[in-house]
């Protein structure tokens, strides 16, 4: 029964898996074609070329399962993405700039003591992981004890929140709200435009309690448009709107022009093939059909009978908040006679610009082939010069459409009306619809009277960053100011719009503390590194595991290979990123994935040479070997959680690779294994797990290791001592830059320059600078935390211009910088000490796990012990590797190495306290110190082989891995073979020691007694 339910659930996540994944090879595949019918004869990609066909399939179904239809933007939503390290892209944190929202809150004012406590507020900010509203209240505080914050914000921006009455903290808890709501807004519009911005799988995510935005742009090769688009502040505008048949004769003239211009190109036999093998976005419609559709009576304006949609509304708002009886909840536009139409529905022009209440409605596959005719200089001239073509910011999913809006543009080009006149906006109620209410100030007030006088029965657009998000109709005249929209809108539109508005009353601009932009060359390398690695350590440890246990070693490596399978599919399925670090946990499970077999394949060995036969065998192994394996994987499971936690980006990722990789070991290596024995048991089959190498290696030993305790403590004493002083002699650890700040870039060469000239040549320009060669001879990697205070565009572009200036020596060798990433001081402060945390909150979650396990407390202490012991070994390791002239950086790569270290020592310590619980018995005994032995002697033969499949993978990512994971790699290579020293030499022998000075301490209390 439990094997068929084994079976069964095996097919399942297999059946989900290659569901996932088929949406990656599909994808590859239309990539494949869309980039060999953009490339030339000679090999030259032609890069407009491939972005038309991409825009040209993005809304169009391309692919079918089941009877059900895929477009290519639904293929590309649910491949597995590649994250920036292997395709390159950018990476940037944002941060929210407060300062200029409290100025904003205050009036702009110029007292004196508010602008000390800003100025204050910055620097305290650098080193403190206090918010910035609370650093400047403290510091307000103590430049006036006993000044009144709402003298400084009682205005009308705040009217109704804060008064003269306010107590301090009211006031601070009001600017907490305002600034909250600013990062929100800056999220809503920074997605928006990255949406706009049309990259594949971007990542957008608010980093909780921080302020910051983080941003992931995989595939962009413009970092300095990205920079701009990041950065820039919200432009809130209101434009007055063209009706349709103001436009009625630029449009037959644009007609007229289409008809000319497609009647031209069809005598063209190209231009007829070129249109069978595009459909979609032929000026003409489909297959280069032609214009036989008869004419309809249609205008380009609503007429009376025509069915519309219900608009928005705008009306004035009465200061008692009642709404101005003037208005009008149906929308009209039938005040104006309506031309007769001398436009088809099947001419060129009604294919693309299909008449709607907004203005004209975009088939979403047509948008590209839009804005290149409307870019046109002979149709630009077709149309009034005042005229603004703007896009919807929402498309209409039901109906595959976008709107496009006419806006007539006010004076010198310029909207009539900014956002920075609205002094509130917020969500309301009307008559129970949701609606939304808005005040200006004076002057907004007075030329929001001109345009709602001018523009009665008309629309009014609301755009920001030059998207139209409302285009309400007046109602009537607002004469104060104090207006309100309403619609048929849901509560999240509402809030939307609301936001909107606010975004010009409170502009929040954005500044970048943290970068990286690497090239697509870099990432092709990690790729072809990565799979290398994985390959090469999946052939080690499937080679291991024959050679050491006949057939039950290939019946390990078929779980093995279900196993990683699994991984990928599950990744997949949860549109998970794959980083280079999720490689290098796919390598890593690898070798942790046998572990489990080795643990239930050594006690099946152990039973059958107790007597057992094969079957009772393997039911004892597999049962005795379970609380083991379970204990060991959630022990670093917890590892992965604290990770994901604390951790971004690349980090994150490998978190996620190491937690499904655990729960798919556990299930493929205790599950599935056993399915497929008790197969070929049923069946008579003879399941060998002796070995052709190192046959029962280690059975039977009788080392004391109990007795060897004072010498390993000594050793592992002087190793920490010794990294120490290293330590202290180098100046502290090489940290990378995302702990102390400053910028890095990697430049690459077309011929092999000296290391020491370059790095003499930059640091009479930068000062401080490290250089290291990079994946090769042709390759340096160049860190400088030279103007690390400056974190402007403009300070970027300084350091880079210096870096360059100081490579003139080798211009010969063209020197090109492939790769570059920054951190500000704040963000760096912010990531150590969140690193710091994160290995404390690791080692506190281990404790009370092994606590509730194992009821002892000794057991807890003696595992965090061993695990604190292996964490200051690991950084002793990386000191004297420099010393030694091996410089490794300690960054967030590091810091996850360090964790998994954690985890996997821990792993081993579990199986060891497990077999000590097993038969040692209680702690308190007078003979536990040699049943402890013995257990330690028992379970030998399990601690050398589980370390010895991990170390192998661990060996091939450090040799063949690639630079961007040799420290990584370094601190696992160090940290295994400690963790298994700790197991069996620190670990067990401090439990005995906590156990014998607790007796010594009790017998001395009796005595006294």
């Amino acid at each position: 029964m439990n094997r068929s339910v084994i079976i069964t659930l095996a097919l399942i996540i297999s059946l989900i898996c290659a569901y996932y994944l088929s949406f990656t090879y599909r994808a590859r595949v239309i990539q494949a074609d869309i980039k060999a019918k953009s490339t030339n004869k000679q090999g030259v990609l032609d890069t407009k070329k491939r972005q038309k066909m991409i825009d040209s399939l993005w809304n169009k179904p391309v692919s079918s399962f089941l009877g059900i239809e895929y477009t290519y933007k639904q293929i590309k939503d649910y491949e597995l993405a590649l994250g920036l390290d292997l395709q390159g892209g950018m990476h940037a944190t944002l941060e929210v700039s407060p300062v200029e929202i409290l100025r904003a809150l205050a009036g702009n004012t110029t007292d004196a003591k508010f602008n000390e406590a800003i100025k204050q507020a910055e620097v305290a900010q650098k080193t403190s992981n206090d918010n910035f509203v609370n650093l400047f209240a403290t510091a307000y505080e103590k430049i006036s004890p006993n000044g009144s914050l709402a003298n400084l914000f009682t205005n009308s921006s705040n009217k109704g929140k804060i008064d003269l009455k306010s107590s301090n903290s009211q006031v601070i808890s009001v600017i907490k709200e305002e600034v909250s709501g600013a990062i929100d807004r800056s999220f809503d519009i920074i997605r928006t435009r990255i949406d706009k911005f049309g990259v594949t799988n971007p990542t957008i995510q608010k980093i909780p309690g921080t302020g910051r935005i983080l941003v992931e742009l995989p595939g962009v090769e413009n970092p300095e448009r990205v920079r701009k688009l990041l950065s820039g502040t919200a432009k809130l505008e209101f434009y007055e709107v063209y009706e349709g048949n103001e436009l009625l004769a630029s449009l037959e003239q644009l007609n007229s022009y289409l008809v000319k211009e497609n009647a031209k190109n069809s005598t063209k036999k190209d231009a007829k093939e070129e249109i069978k093998k595009d459909t979609k976005d032929d000026l003409i419609g489909e297959s280069g059909k032609k214009d036989t559709i008869k004419k309809s009576e249609d205008d380009l304006v609503a007429k009376k009978d025509t069915p519309k949609k219900e608009g928005d509304n705008l009306v004035a708002k009465k200061d008692t908040g009642k709404k101005d009886t003037t208005k009008d909840k149906t929308a009209k536009n039938d005040k104006k006679d309506a031309k007769k139409d001398s436009l088809s529905q099947a001419s060129p022009i009604m294919q693309l610009l299909m008449p709607n209440y907004d203005g004209f409605a975009v088939k979403l596959t047509d948008t590209a082939r839009v804005n290149e005719l409307l870019s046109r200089d002979v149709v630009k001239n077709m149309f009034p010069s005042n005229l603004k073509l703007l896009w919807a910011v929402k498309a209409d999913a039901k109906a595959n459409t976008i709107s496009l809006f006419t806006i007539k543009k006010g004076r010198g080009g310029k909207a009539p009306l900014d956002g920075s006149v609205i002094t509130n906006a917020y969500k309301d109620f009307d008559q129970k619809q949701i609606a939304v209410s808005m005040q200006m100030n004076t002057t907004g007030a007075r030329i929001w009277k001109r345009m709602t006088e001018q523009n009665l029965n008309k629309r009014i657009a609301i755009v920001l960053d030059n998207y139209v998000y409302s285009a309400p109709m007046v109602n009537g005249v607002i004469p104060n100011g104090s207006s309100q929209i309403s619609g048929n809108f849901t509560i999240e539109e509402g809030n939307d719009l609301a936001n909107v508005l606010k975004a010009g009353k409170l502009p929040a601009p954005t500044r970048i503390v943290e970068e990286a932009t690497l090239g697509a060359s870099l990432g092709g390398e990690s790729i072809t590194q990565g799979l290398n690695s994985m390959l090469l350590g999946l052939s080690l440890v499937v080679l291991f595991m024959i050679l050491y246990y006949k057939t039950s070693g290939v019946i390990a490596n078929l779980a093995l290979l279900f196993n990683i399978f699994f991984i990928i599919g599950l990744l997949a399925g949860f549109h998970a990123v794959l980083t280079l670090a999720g490689l290098a946990g796919i390598v890593l499970t690898i070798g942790m994935s046998v572990d489990a077999n080795v643990l239930i394949f050594e006690r099946v060995k152990e039973e059958l040479r107790n007597g057992k036969t094969l079957k009772e065998a393997t039911d004892l192994g597999y049962e005795k070997a379970y609380s083991s394996i379970i204990d060991a994987n959630i022990t670093t499971f917890l590892i992965g959680v604290m990770l994901y936690a604390f951790g971004t980006g690349g980090i994150k990722g490998f978190a996620l690779t190491l937690m499904i990789g655990i729960v798919s070991s556990v299930f493929t290596a205790v599950f599935i294994t056993r399915a497929i024995i008790e197969f070929f048991e049923k069946r008579g089959n003879n399941i060998s797990f002796n070995s052709f190498i190192l046959n029962n290696a280690f059975v039977g030993s009788k080392l004391n290791f109990v007795n060897l305790r004072v010498k390993a403590y000594i050793f592992s004493g002087a190793l920490i001592v010794i990294g120490a002083i290293l330590w202290v002699v180098q100046g502290g650890f090489n940290l990378g830059v995302d702990f102390k700040g400053g910028r890095s870039y990697v430049v690459e060469f077309e011929k092999v320059v000296s290391l020491n000239e370059t790095r003499a040549e930059l640091v009479k320009n930068l000062g401080s600078v490290e250089v290291k060669t990079y994946n090769g001879d042709s390759k340096f990697k160049i860190t400088t935390s030279y103007l690390t205070e400056d974190e402007s565009d403009a300070g970027d572009k300084k350091v880079e211009s210096q870096v360059l200036s100081s490579l003139k020596k080798f211009e010969n060798a063209k020197p090109k910088i492939v790769s570059f990433s920054k951190v500000g001081a704040t963000i760096a402060d912010d990531i150590y000490k969140s690193s710091l945390w994160t290995i404390f909150w690791s080692l506190v979650s281990i404790f009370f796990y092994i606590l509730l396990r194992f009821k002892r407390w000794q057991y807890s202490l003696a595992a965090v012990l061993a695990l604190l012991h292996d964490v200051l070994i690991v950084f002793a390791g990386m000191t004297i590797a420099r010393a030694l002239g091996f410089s490794y950086e300690v960054d967030q790569v590091f810091i996850a190495a360090m964790l998994t270290v954690i985890g996997y020592s821990i792993n081993d310590t579990v199986v060891v306290f497990d077999r000590i619980r097993e038969f040692a018995g209680d702690t308190r005994e007078s003979n536990f110190g040699a049943k402890l032995n013995s257990a330690i002697n028992d379970t030998l033969s399990r601690t050398i082989m589980t370390s010895g499949t991990t170390l192998i993978v661990v060996a091939v990512l450090f040799f063949f891995g690639g630079q961007v994971l040799s420290g990584f790699s370094y601190a696992l290579l160090v940290g295994i073979i400690i963790g298994t020293y700790s197991s069996i030499f620190i670990a067990s022998p401090v439990v005995l020691d906590i156990s014998t000075y607790l007796q010594r301490k009790k017998a001395i209390q009796l005595a006294a007694e």
